[in-house]
C-alpha cells in the first residue's frame, strides 16, 4: 500500500505544487504584452509624424494600418502556435513568444520609416501570442475544477492590460519620449521572458507519437467546440461594435462639449473594468454550477443590457450601463476556454484554443466595421438594438448546443 502511494505521488505533484504559480507568471506575461501591444494608441500619429507622414489623412490611415497590423498577423499564426504548443510543449512556445515580444517592441523603437512601422507590427503579431499561449498552459495544467476560476483570473490580467496600456501610453512619452517607451516595454516583456523561463513548469509530456494524428476530425463531438468559437467571435463582436460610435453617440448626450472625450472614454473603461472585476468570480462560478449555465446567462444579461444603451438620456446612464455590460461579459471568455478544455482531447486543446483566439480576432475586426456601418447608415441607437439581438441569438444557441446529460 505505502508502495503503491509513492509511486502514485509524483504524476501528481507538479500539477499541484506548480498550477498557482504558472498562474501569476502567465497573468504578469499576459498582462505586460498586452500593455506593450496597445499603449502606442495615444501616441501612435505622433510616432507616425515623427517617421515623415505630414499630410493629416495620412497620418490617421498610417496609425490604423499601424495599430490593426499586431492583431491581423497574430490571428493569422494563432492556430498554428496551438497545435505547436500540442506538439512541442504549452511552456516553450511562451517563452518563443515572450522572447519574441521583446525583440520586436524594442526593435519598433528602432523604426526609420512608417513602413518599418508596419512591418516590425506585424512581426509582433507574428512572434507573439503570450496571452494566447497563457490560456493553454493554464486550461490545460490546472485542476479541471479550478480550471475556470483560474482562467477568469487570467482574463482579469489580460482586460487589464487592455486598460492600463493606453494610460500608460499617454503618461510614459511625455516623460522619456516616444522611442524610448517602446525601449522600456521591451524590458519589461524580457523580464516575463526570464520569469517564464525560470519559473513555470509544465507536466511531463507523453510521447510525441501519442500527440501525433491531431487536428479537428480527432474531435469526437464538434458541436461544443464549434458554438465556443461562434460564442468567442460574437462576444468580441458585440463589445467592439459600440466602439466607433461611442464619442459620437456621447456627444448627443453630454450638455457640455468639452466633456465628451472624457465621458467616452469613461464609457469605453467601463465596461473592461466591469469585466476585470467580475471575470475570476464568475470563473469559480462556473466551476461550480458548470460553464454553460454562466455563458447563456452572460449572452442573456447581456442583450438584456444593451437595450436600454440605446434609450438613454443621460451620458451616466450610459456609463453605468457599460460598466454593467462589463460585468456581464467578464464570464464569458475564461467559460469559453474551459467549454473547449473540457470538450476536446488533451492533445489538440492547443490547436483548439488557438482557433479559439482567432474567431475572437475576426470579432474584434467585424464588430467596428459593422457598428460604422449601421450607425452611418441607419443611426447610432440601431447599433445598441442590433447587437442585443446578435447576443440574445447567442443565448439561444449556446443553450441548444449544450451537450444532453451534460451539467449546466
Amino acid at each position: 500500500m505505502t508502495r503503491d502511494s509513492s509511486l502514485a505521488a509524483p504524476a501528481e505533484a507538479p500539477a499541484e505544487a506548480y498550477w498557482r504559480r504558472n498562474l501569476a507568471v502567465c497573468v504578469f506575461g499576459s498582462f505586460t504584452t498586452i500593455v506593450a501591444m496597445t499603449l502606442l494608441l495615444p501616441f501612435l500619429p505622433l510616432y507616425v509624424e515623427e517617421l515623415g507622414v505630414k499630410d493629416q489623412a495620412a497620418i490617421v490611415q498610417w496609425s490604423g494600418v499601424a495599430f490593426g497590423a499586431t492583431f491581423f498577423s497574430a490571428a493569422l499564426v494563432a492556430p498554428l502556435w496551438g497545435r505547436l504548443a500540442d506538439l512541442y510543449g504549452r511552456k516553450l512556445m511562451l517563452i518563443r513568444a515572450s522572447l519574441g515580444m521583446a525583440v520586436a517592441m524594442s526593435l519598433i523603437g528602432l523604426a526609420g520609416n512608417v513602413w518599418q512601422l508596419v512591418g516590425l507590427r506585424l512581426l509582433a503579431g507574428l512572434l507573439g501570442g503570450y496571452a494566447s499561449g497563457s490560456t493553454v498552459l493554464v486550461a490545460t495544467q490546472t485542476p479541471k475544477d479550478r480550471s475556470a476560476w483560474a482562467l477568469g483570473t487570467l482574463a482579469s490580467g489580460i482586460m487589464a492590460g487592455n486598460l492600463v496600456g493606453p494610460l500608460i501610453g499617454g503618461v510614459l512619452p511625455p516623460l522619456i519620449g516616444i522611442r524610448a517607451t517602446f525601449f522600456a516595454a521591451g524590458g519589461v516583456i524580457f523580464l516575463a521572458f526570464l520569469a517564464t523561463l525560470v519559473l513555470i513548469r509544465e507536466e511531463p509530456r507523453p510521447p510525441r507519437s501519442a500527440r501525433a494524428g491531431g487536428g479537428f476530425a480527432s474531435i469526437p463531438d464538434k458541436g461544443p467546440a464549434l458554438a465556443m468559437l461562434a460564442t468567442g467571435m460574437l462576444l468580441m463582436l458585440a463589445v467592439m461594435s459600440v466602439e466607433p460610435i461611442i464619442t459620437v453617440y456621447v456627444a448627443e448626450l453630454a450638455p457640455d462639449p468639452a466633456r465628451v472625450t472624457l465621458i467616452a472614454g469613461l464609457a469605453m473603461s467601463a465596461t473592461a473594468l466591469g469585466s476585470i472585476l467580475s471575470a475570476p468570480r464568475l470563473g469559480r462560478l462556473a466551476d461550480r454550477i458548470g460553464p454553460w449555465t454562466v455563458i447563456t446567462a452572460s449572452l442573456t444579461a447581456s442583450a438584456l443590457l444593451l437595450v436600454p444603451q440605446a434609450l438613454v438620456t443621460s451620458e451616466w446612464q450610459l456609463v453605468g450601463l457599460r460598466f454593467l455590460m462589463g460585468l456581464a461579459l467578464g464570464g464569458l471568455l475564461p467559460c469559453i476556454a474551459s467549454v473547449i478544455r473540457h470538450s476536446v482531447p488533451d492533445r489538440v486543446a492547443g490547436t483548439m484554443l488557438g482557433y479559439s483566439t482567432s474567431s475572437q480576432y475576426v470579432g474584434q475586426v467585424l464588430g467596428p466595421l459593422l457598428g460604422g456601418f449601421v450607425g452611418g447608415h441607419i443611426g447610432m441607437r440601431a447599433v445598441f438594438l442590433g447587437t442585443a439581438v446578435l447576443m440574445a441569438l447567442g443565448a439561444a444557441g449556446t443553450a441548444l448546443a449544450r451537450p444532453k446529460g451534460l451539467r449546466a
